[in-house]
């Protein structure tokens, strides 16, 4: 999958102990791109200085000499373009606080599983950027079909490294050494109304935990504080919604009422939190068949994310507060 005529794409080959790995860019005759969390090349002169990269970008997309993956990630223009406005929102909108980024493994693949909240799914987005900022590693965010059929945002989400919520795609990103993160609530957590903030709806039938148990990767549970309070939703117009084809339609204090000066997000003080690690390399074989075992594992995760919000909730000084 490719954004111009001549852009490399980069597979996943396989290693002697059958997990894929990506390739040198040499060996397509390519130029060197730091495939995400890989060792990141040497820093070039010139670099950090936006207007430079900007530049380099538009050439790169001019020649076709850019790299997107099987995914159809394009690390170069989620570097150029996404990260620069999240990066704003992340700073100055919601001036997002990271707690235990020790537990973010710097290399090698690990599931992160995180709340979901907000009426639109911005914490997402911040939580990779978090992981972006504190570990230069993408986090390969796993999406609804919905994200993917939505004209334009589908692209945009391809290209910046997401892929749909299956199986399949998430083991082969995690045996490739990814940070895959994973929101498991879905909509019934982004949607929720405002009377059950910070309490985590079901998380499925633990889906996440069978791609971890088959790849021998890290669960890292992840709490987010301070999305819940940007769109406080206190309705919503299921005819309406249905009419649309979404999920739901909320209507908050200021939307639909002031049109699309409502949709602008309050800027709430967040707080992201990233747990200790749930380690499942160490157990037997066919452990991705237990039913069991799966469902304790799934457990322990949702209850592992509650408590650490319980508990940050308990600390922090007010919704708006530094």
């Amino acid at each position: 999958m490719t954004t111009g005529s001549s852009a490399q794409v980069i597979p996943l080959h396989r290693t002697r102990d059958d997990e894929p790995r990506p390739v040198s860019p040499r060996e397509h005759d390519a130029p060197v791109v730091a495939f995400p969390g890989a060792t990141a090349a040497p820093e070039q002169p010139g670099q950090g200085d936006p207007l430079t990269r900007f530049l380099t970008f538009l050439c790169h997309r001019f020649t076709g000499d850019y790299t997107v993956d099987e995914f159809g990630f394009d690390p170069e223009l989620t570097d150029t373009l996404v990260l620069p406005p999240v990066r704003v929102l992340y700073e100055k909108w919601f001036r997002v606080s990271t707690h235990g980024v020790r537990n973010l493994p710097a290399e090698g693949g690990a599931l992160l599983v995180a709340n979901h909240s907000g009426v639109l799914p911005i914490d997402s987005v911040m939580t990779a950027f978090a992981v972006h900022e504190q570990r230069g590693r993408h986090l390969r965010m796993l999406g609804a079909d919905l994200v993917f059929k939505t004209p334009l945002l589908g692209t945009l989400a391809r290209r910046s490294g997401q892929t749909l919520a299956c199986g399949p795609d998430a083991e082969r990103l995690l045996r490739a050494g990814e940070l895959v993160g994973v929101w498991p609530e879905g909509f019934k957590g982004v949607g929720k109304p405002f009377s059950e903030r910070y309490k985590l709806q079901r998380f499925g039938r633990g889906g996440f935990v069978s791609a971890a148990l088959r790849t021998g990767v890290p669960i890292i549970p992840v709490s987010i504080v301070g999305a819940e309070e940007i769109y406080p939703k206190l309705a919503d117009l299921k005819p309406l919604a249905r009419l649309l084809g979404l999920p739901y339609f909320p209507v908050t204090p200021f939307f639909p009422l002031l049109g699309p000066l409502g949709a602008i997000p309050l800027p709430t003080k967040w707080h992201i939190e990233f747990g200790e690690p749930i380690a499942t390399d160490g157990l037997a074989a066919e452990a991705d068949e237990d039913p069991l075992l799966i469902f304790n594992l799934n457990d322990q995760v949702r209850e592992a994310i509650q408590q650490m919000l319980y508990r940050r909730l308990s600390q922090r000084r007010g919704v708006f507060r530094d």
